[in-house]
């Protein structure tokens, strides 16, 4: 008996967000964005979308978004703001605006990258928001997770790590530079970029990529903490359940 072969299909245009130059990430999926610049790639996503934005947060947190640092990138009238009093809030405030489909887009600051069974929970989310908002004539919601350091959620759709760049002069500031790295990608080899942004717009230049991360399981992959009992165990009972520190 043979099994069928399931592949994915290419994306529609309309199921493409931009994200900078050419580069675009896919709607209704779950990705993530890490490194130190991670709020500035968020906020520019946010910049290059229409409609209102979800943005969660935690509560216990000192700083805070100024909605005058938006206005020179979007509205930031169109920013609607969640906070959660515990951790575990962050991921359901994010869970609940993706499946409701409100929203072309929802960030959530993490303080770690969730667990496998999370992150699909969240693409499961995604893909129910965009049923909703297609019966509305709208794009289906694409989800962004800050976290900190080299990120590592596995399961996402893609991971991006933006970080600040040298200016290439000594003496004077010849715009703004980013190094934006692809860490992973379903569709796409790990990739870098030098991001520019001056007077005469936003260039993207190729990089050489130092140190590719590996590969870690896909949101339809099983992860090591998802699998069922191990055969050779005669002690295993059921699936192991991931632990958070």
């Amino acid at each position: 008996m043979s099994l069928p072969i399931h592949t994915q299909a290419a994306p529609r245009p309309q199921d493409l967000a931009p994200l900078a130059g050419d580069l675009t990430l896919r709607r209704g999926r779950l990705h993530e964005v890490c490194g130190p610049s991670r709020l500035r790639l968020a906020v520019q996503v946010m910049a290059r979308l229409q409609g209102p934005v979800i943005w969660v947060r935690p509560g216990w947190g000192a700083d805070r978004l100024n909605a005058a640092g938006l206005q020179a990138f979007a509205n930031p009238a169109r920013l609607i703001l969640a906070t959660a009093a515990r951790e575990e809030g962050l991921l359901w405030a994010m869970e609940e605006a993706l499946r409701s489909g409100a929203a072309p887009l929802v960030v959530a600051e993490l303080l770690a990258p969730p667990g496998l069974t999370p992150v699909r929970r969240l693409h499961l989310a995604a893909e129910a928001g965009g049923e909703v908002a297609r019966r509305a004539d709208g794009p289906a919601p694409l989800g962004l997770i800050l976290t900190p350091g080299q990120g590592g959620a596995p399961g996402v759709e893609s991971r991006w790590h933006l970080a600040p760049a040298p200016s290439p002069a000594l003496l004077w500031a010849l715009g703004e530079s980013w190094t934006l790295t692809r860490l992973r990608a379903r569709l796409a080899p790990p990739a870098r970029w030098r991001l520019h942004l001056a007077e005469g717009g936003e260039a993207l230049e190729p990089l050489p990529v130092d140190d590719p991360s590996p590969d870690d399981p896909g949101p339809d992959d099983p992860g090591p903490d998802d699998r069922g009992p191990d055969d050779s165990d005669p002690d295993a009972s059921g699936p192991r359940q991931r632990t958070t520190a």
